[in-house]
């Protein structure tokens, strides 16, 4: 899956390798629990010893437990590949990365194996006291039918398979991270629609129905799509909460599988749920500062416009998986479209998952994008096949990318101990 950037471009040649102490073998190994999509645990991790890690040496004194899924299959083929070649502190960091806690990714199937997968799932992580990060990602037309294209059908079909994971998930706890992709790239962004704008209200009463669904059950949190902070402004992102139900949520999710920093999320987040608590008002979205406004004006106008009710606004969480360098910068005039948010290299690891943020409005940061798994075919404008930033092809989108994992665990920040 990938996320588009207002900005283009990236990846220059890299296949780093890592160097991380050895104590990194003995704290931060965790283990499989059900399968990534949710079909019981994986006899491969658990012969290899995957644990999750220590609640404080992954989230944080007072944070949520979070669910460490089985890791991709190809993570520990490279780990006993590094092994085999002596390179224990680079497969010590492959399955440290893998054994973090992230997120399941819900995808493709009939309702029948939805439902399965995902209530092997939710009885794992009950059986581990852990509370799992669901990303649903199967709506019609996703991704603009490119990379990661896919997804439903039709919206009844899309429907009867949210009814199976709602059915799933049931009085357990969850988050849900709502289709990546579904507001912040509409149809309509992707000239995809037609002159009614039939696919973009198709795509809104997607996302409301499925919010509205899973949003009922007790003690599930969804959070929606706001893209992320070099995207779209404040101003343009929150008509399209509002449209797309997110009153009737928790909140929303920023910067999936993109690379903005802690900081820039941070910031866009406050903005965005001030400007939904004035609207929710009767104001209008176009009186709110935007991420490019500068600071001190925005804060006034935050500062403002605050509810005395904090407990109101809307929340967000923050993908950090991959942020710990921050965005790359590609080099200009190089590439025709540098694809800035595709397989960038020389990026790290970001912040832990965690529940314990210390923001009121930031419910956690959260490992959403799986990392070590590819954004997809990098052309950069060019013919191609090679990543002309890479010397090299590849993998597709989702398929795991050991050259970039072993970068983004030599580059970690904060660094993997």
């Amino acid at each position: 899956m990938r996320l588009r950037t207002r900005t283009t471009g990236r990846l220059r040649a890299a296949t780093a390798l890592l160097a991380l102490p050895l104590a990194l073998a003995a704290g931060l190994l965790t283990s499989p629990a059900a399968a990534r999509e949710g079909a019981g645990p994986a006899p491969e991790a658990a012969r290899e010893g995957v644990r999750p890690a220590s609640e404080a040496a992954v989230a944080g004194r007072g944070s949520t437990r979070l669910y460490t899924p089985a890791p991709n299959p190809d993570a520990l083929v490279q780990a006993r590949a590094l092994e085999a070649e002596g390179r224990f502190t680079e497969a010590a960091g492959i399955r440290a990365m893998a054994g973090t806690p992230q997120a399941v990714w819900l995808h493709g199937a009939s309702p029948a194996e939805v439902y399965d997968r995902t209530a092997a799932i939710m009885r794992d992580a009950a059986a581990k006291r852990a509370v799992p990060v669901l990303a649903l990602y199967n709506i019609p037309g996703r991704d603009c039918s490119n990379y990661s294209g896919g997804g439903a059908s039709t919206t009844a079909e899309y429907q009867a398979w949210t009814d199976a994971v709602v059915r799933a998930v049931g009085g357990r706890r969850a988050y849900v991270v709502l289709e990546p992709d579904s507001l912040a790239l509409l149809p309509s962004d992707c000239g995809q629609d037609d002159a009614q704008g039939t696919r973009t209200s198709a795509r809104y009463d997607e996302v409301r129905y499925a919010a509205a669904r899973l949003s009922a059950l007790p003690r599930t949190k969804v959070y929606l799509d706001a893209g992320h902070a070099a995207w779209h402004s404040v101003r343009a992102i929150v008509p399209r909460l509002v449209r797309a139900g997110v009153g009737g949520t928790t909140g929303f999710y920023l910067n999936v599988s993109n690379y903005q920093t802690n900081a820039a999320n941070l910031r866009y987040g406050k903005l965005i749920s001030t400007c939904l608590a004035h609207v929710s008002g009767g104001g209008q979205a176009a009186d709110c500062p935007d991420q490019w406004t500068p600071q001190d004006q925005a804060d006034a106008w935050v500062a403002a416009h605050t509810p005395a009710d904090r407990s109101k606004m809307k929340r967000f969480v923050t993908d950090s998986s991959r942020n710990g360098r921050g965005p790359w910068t590609p080099p200009a005039g190089v590439y025709p479209d540098p694809q800035d948010w595709c397989n960038p290299p020389d990026r790290g690891l970001g912040a832990r998952p965690t529940t314990a943020t210390g923001e009121a409005l930031h419910d956690a940061r959260l490992w959403i994008k799986i990392p070590g798994e590819s954004d997809g075919l990098c052309l950069r404008g060019t013919a191609g096949p090679e990543d002309p930033a890479r010397g090299m092809i590849d993998p597709r989108a989702g398929a795991w990318f050991p050259q970039q994992a072993l970068e983004l665990v030599r580059l970690a920040q904060p660094p993997l101990v």
